[in-house]
């Protein structure tokens, strides 16, 4: 599954900064998740944890006694997370599935903001559901699929010449993907990055309508207006 785009080094050159301004409400959303549901999950792993910092992040707000193991193909963001190895924290340069022993203990795996990037994300994660079917998996998905962004068309462009996307998801594909792949639904909610982190002019302008069109009507807010992501906990 492994893509030039990661191996190479196109994307750091696109996304020098590989996200990690965004890591830690991206942690914050999971750690909401994880307290919903009273979990608390001593072994952690993350499948393309890019720079390490959404588990770098989460290394500080969880209990001392949870570990962490982040899977990362590409060489430059693996580089990216040598200064925060520490006796709770590890990085791996490879596939996740090249250690699928270690994959069976972690009480939880995270995969954020990655099924977009993979060119058959159907067969990852048929794949990662058979070699880890007791561990709980905590999915962040981007829903680029909405009014706006087609109607525009060059958004979905932009984010697959820049960011790699190859995969465009609403909620209901995204949790239809799931169920196909045998994951049973425990939960999921919208997160509103581009509200919360608003990166451009347009996502400015379109906060204060995304947030009162949100307050009326959820479902029709992401579908028109877009901006947001689905965040899923599932077993």
């Amino acid at each position: 599954m492994e893509d030039k785009r990661y191996s190479g080094s196109q994307y750091l050159e696109n996304n020098p900064t590989w996200h990690t301004e965004h890591s830690s409400w991206k942690s914050l959303q999971i750690i909401k998740m994880l307290k919903k549901h009273n979990l608390n999950p001593t072994s952690i792993g993350e499948i393309g944890c890019g720079a390490g910092q959404v588990l770098n992040n989460l290394c500080q707000r969880l209990p001392d006694n949870v570990k962490f193991h982040g899977y990362e193909i590409s060489p430059d963001a693996f580089s990216l997370c040598q200064d925060i190895i520490n006796p709770r924290i590890q990085f791996h340069l490879k596939s996740v599935f090249e250690e699928a022993s270690l994959l069976l203990v972690f009480d939880l795996i995270l995969v954020i903001d990655v099924i977009e990037h993979i060119e058959n994300y159907l067969e990852f994660l048929k794949l990662l559901q058979f070699k880890t079917p007791n561990s709980y998996k905590l999915f962040h998905i981007p829903l680029d699929m909405n009014v706006q962004n087609i109607w525009r068309n060059y958004p979905i462009l932009q984010l697959r010449n820049t960011v790699g996307h190859l995969h465009y998801f609403s909620k209901d594909t995204a949790l239809e993907s799931l169920k196909d792949s045998g994951y049973n639904i425990v939960d999921y909610v919208y997160t509103a990055g581009s509200n919360d982190l608003p990166h451009s002019m347009k996502s400015r302008i379109l906060k204060f309508p995304r947030e009162i069109a949100f307050k009326i009507n959820q479902d029709l807010a992401v579908r028109l207006l877009g901006g947001y992501s689905l965040l899923v906990l599932a077993k």
